[in-house]
């Protein structure tokens, strides 16, 4: 683990694995570099990748000024951590929240990404999003904490009608460790970003219409049980000339712990694919 003042805030990353052009791993709300810390040994073997935590998640540091917090900040952030590491250009994994900073970099810096995979995520405000529960949500952290609103949301979870089933599943096979990497999650986080990013999230302008111009090579990720991000990921393969998708069965929202073997060989196609079979690492 190492760290760098980013933009005013110091950004805790990993840079492993052998490789010119990396693959670089941008994870969404709530999470951090954890949210992939099973799969990295079979990433790294694929070539070099480095994997970060956002400003006010995980370990990186929190700025204390909400407006230090935006979609726009994450991506001058993602910016100015690939010149810090010398990275020209990468194979760029947005998850979520950091998917929608994937495709903003994408647009503002084409000549940065070699190709795209965008996981879970969307282009708009994701469907099953109701703007007044995540409000609410952004208006405990600030006023109660994060602890509070961890505790809340587990309490919540067990009489959830919608939760998707690959969740149960991996509660029931996890037991403890579950809530503990979830509390975990939502602690690290500055309030202030908790309650900032997740009203950009229900807020954000959506630009669909600018997808037609991403011109590299890019895989969408969806888990067939994630019913929000269904629709805006076919949005994503229709509007993004080339763009193939994948649906991970048996998973919900992270599809790389709920079913990592079908999510694994998906990462392993599209470096295929983008690198040249059995050339993971190409500068290419």
């Amino acid at each position: 683990m190492s760290s760098l003042l980013i933009n005013g805030a110091q950004l805790v990353y990993e840079d492993v694995g052998v490789g010119e052009r990396p693959l670089v791993l941008s994870h969404g709300l709530t999470g951090f570099r954890d949210d992939f810390r099973d799969q990295m040994a079979a990433l790294t073997a694929l070539g070099r990748t480095i994997i970060y935590d956002h400003r006010g998640h995980g370990d990186s540091g929190h700025t204390g000024d909400a407006a230090s917090y935006s979609f726009a900040q994450l991506t001058d952030d993602l910016v100015a951590l690939l010149d810090a590491r010398a990275v020209a250009r990468c194979d760029l994994l947005g998850h979520s929240m950091g998917g929608m900073v994937a495709l903003r970099f994408a647009l503002a810096h084409p000549h940065r990404v070699a190709s795209l995979l965008l996981m879970d995520t969307a282009a708009r405000v994701p469907d099953r999003m109701p703007r007044a529960a995540y409000a609410a949500a952004g208006s405990i952290a600030l006023s109660d904490g994060m602890e509070t609103l961890a505790t809340l949301l587990r309490a919540r979870a067990a009489d959830e009608p919608g939760r998707p089933a690959a969740e149960r599943r991996l509660e029931q096979e996890w037991g403890e460790r579950f809530w503990e990497r979830r509390h975990r999650r939502l602690t690290a986080m500055d309030p202030l970003a908790f309650n900032a990013l997740v009203l950009e999230l229900v807020d954000h302008a959506p630009i669909t219409d600018r997808l037609g111009a991403i011109e590299c090579p890019t895989t969408v990720i969806v888990g067939s049980e994630d019913a929000g991000f269904l629709a805006p990921s076919a949005e994503l393969v229709a509007a993004i000339p080339g763009a193939r998708l994948v649906t991970i069965p048996d998973a919900a929202h992270s599809p790389q712990i709920e079913n990592p073997t079908a999510w694994f060989d998906a990462i392993q196609q599209h470096l295929a694919w983008v690198r040249g079979a059995g050339s993971a690492s190409s500068s290419s």
